[in-house]
């Protein structure tokens, strides 16, 4: 899919935005699933890799169970699932080839909160960010005296890095890959699009990798997807916010950050306003997608306090969004490279997904889980349509509408 300035007028990049691609003009139009008024509670709503986990997240909400405890029963599971590698066990690890997760928390019934970051060797980020808010005077831990923390409630300590998840790393280590400097955000950003886009030499490089993962003894079956994780480092995240009967709402948010980051690198999960945010009065949010991005518009805090104003969760969430559009002056051409999602859940039961982009790729659109009594995956509603593009830019690919 091909862009220019023209399709994206200045009204778009001061903010004032109106209906963008593949965002109907009537909330209530767009959302057909998407519920935009009260509904019956208890209600889950999570990131799509929390979809077959809900179940018995939901009974035991639905018991009168704990909120922040559901919601720590839904993302549990990807934490302690080896091949999921976007967070817990199995994670993609930094360039020195280590774990570190991050997670963050919000208890709405005693409106407290809290946060690890950074933190090695330990597996349950959202348990241990719990454990900052119940047992210590802060909200945020990070690093070894995180880690220090969580053996001194109990936590044990064990090795994150799976075998496979070594092999890849060990692959983007010998492929000597990079994916710091210049950034999307920087002015030099284009200093990426250099020669390195193009077709022959994207061929030989790939070629390259191919020999390196045969070597290395990568499965053959996962082979192409390691390489893909080489050359376009993942994201991985995974975020629940649950609402009781009683009108309760917690929100947490557990990852394990962006493959081969600098050591000590944070994103928005572990930042309270960022990856998560939960107002007992008003609302829950959180989001997967690029960290930096959401840190600079604050994104949970940004969308429950524009429903706190009177917004829909669509509308609130969409706002959001336009407003790291604004960040890049509406430019198309870098914002290709930027995708974001947004969970949100209305005091009321009223909920919304949203998006940036309509997927990462053809025939993976984002989705959000949601758990009211039926459990299903729905489409997240986006503000462009079509797919984002990785970053880096290493060899040339279109993208085409999914």
């Amino acid at each position: 899919m091909t862009f220019s300035r023209r399709d994206f007028v200045s009204s778009i990049a001061l903010g004032a935005l109106g209906t963008a691609a593949g965002a109907p003009a009537s909330a209530t139009e767009a959302l057909p699933k998407q519920r935009m008024q009260a509904q019956a509670k208890p209600i889950i709503v999570s990131a799509g890799n929390g979809y077959e986990h809900l179940e018995d997240a939901y009974q035991y909400l639905k018991g009168g169970g704990d909120t922040l405890e559901a919601a720590i029963k839904v993302v549990r599971g990807p934490e302690d699932d080896p091949n999921d590698d976007s967070v817990g066990l199995g994670g993609l690890p930094n360039e020195e080839g280590v774990v570190e997760l991050d997670a963050s928390c919000m208890h709405g019934p005693t409106r407290r909160a809290g946060s690890a970051g950074g933190v090695r060797n330990i597996r349950s980020m959202a348990q241990l960010a719990r454990e900052v808010m119940l047992h210590s005077g802060h909200v945020m831990l990070v690093g070894e005296g995180a880690e220090r923390f969580a053996v001194a409630r109990g936590f044990k300590r064990q090795d994150l890095l799976t075998e496979e998840s070594r092999k890849v790393w060990l692959l983007w280590k010998e492929a000597h890959a990079d994916w710091w400097g210049p950034g999307v955000a920087d002015p030099r950003w284009r200093e990426r699009l250099h020669d390195r886009l193009k077709s022959d030499e994207g061929a030989a490089y790939r070629q390259r990798l191919q020999a390196i993962a045969q070597d290395l003894g990568i499965d053959p079956a996962v082979r192409e997807a390691a390489i893909h994780k080489v050359l376009f480092p993942p994201t991985g995240t995974i975020h629940c916010s649950t609402l009781a009967a009683n009108g309760d709402m917690s929100g947490c948010t557990t990852t394990s950050g962006l493959a081969w980051k600098i050591p000590g690198r944070l994103g928005d999960s572990p930042i309270i306003g960022a990856g998560c945010y939960t107002d007992q009065d008003v609302g829950s949010a959180g989001a997967t997608g690029s960290g930096e991005e959401n840190i600079r518009v604050a994104g949970a805090h940004t969308i429950v306090e524009n429903m706190r104003r009177g917004m829909t969760p669509f509308d609130a969430g969409m706002d959001a969004l336009k407003r790291i559009v604004r960040n890049y002056n509406g430019e198309k051409d870098r914002l290709l490279y930027v995708d974001m999602t947004y969970y949100i859940l209305r005091k009321d039961g009223a909920y919304a997904g949203v998006s940036l982009w309509t997927g990462y790729e053809p025939g993976r659109p984002h989705t959000i889980a949601v758990h009211d009594g039926t459990r299903r995956l729905e489409k997240t509603v986006s503000l462009f349509e079509g797919a984002s593009q990785e970053w880096p830019p290493i060899v040339a690919a279109s993208k085409v509408n999914l």
